[in-house]
């Protein structure tokens, strides 16, 4: 039996409405839950890039990557497993301020977190944080005994080690 591992898939398309609830129904139907998705501009004018993570076998992911390129609007879908990217996530945490002075733990945690105070303000101070979900989780662990205010964190933003050639693809499909 084929092994549950973590995939990051890469769509790149034209930006059209309606387009990620029919991507999220291609999960549903399969019962795969995303783990997370972030969707931006690319590098390539007037393109889209959603990035969608998640936990199933190869053998699915590449069911659910033909599946999505059946869209109309999609121009290429990729799928690469963890060793194939470089990802980060971002994350904020919004904490009392009389706390930075305090309790000098917490300028010891910003500091080996290699985090970094975003603002200020008479009541609460921001932290922000990039790195991988681990790192992110391991913070607020830390933090989470002295009262996080608020937090939120991105979903994953990835490149490729290797090229992909959707640009290729795009001058092709132009000429």
């Amino acid at each position: 039996m084929e092994e549950n591992k973590i995939f990051t898939i890469s769509v790149y398309s034209e930006n059209n409405v309606g387009l990620l609830n029919r991507i999220s129904g291609i999960f549903l139907k399969r019962h795969i839950n995303i783990l997370s998705l972030n969707v931006s501009e690319s590098e390539i004018e007037n393109v889209s890039r959603f990035i969608i993570v998640v936990k199933t076998t190869e053998k699915w992911v590449q069911n659910i990557v033909g599946q999505i390129e059946k869209q109309i609007e999609v121009i290429k879908a990729f799928y690469h497993i963890d060793e194939e990217t470089i990802f980060l996530e971002s994350a904020i945490f919004k904490i009392e301020s009389s706390l930075l002075f305090d309790e000098r733990q917490i300028q010891n945690i910003i500091k080996e977190s290699h985090s970094e105070i975003v603002t200020v303000s008479r009541d609460f101070f921001v932290i922000s944080k990039s790195g991988k979900r681990s790192e992110i989780n391991d913070l607020y662990n830390k933090l989470k005994p002295f009262g996080i205010m608020q937090f939120a964190r991105s979903g994953r933003i990835s490149v490729s080690k290797e090229k992909m050639e959707v640009t290729t693809l795009l001058e092709e499909l132009e000429s």
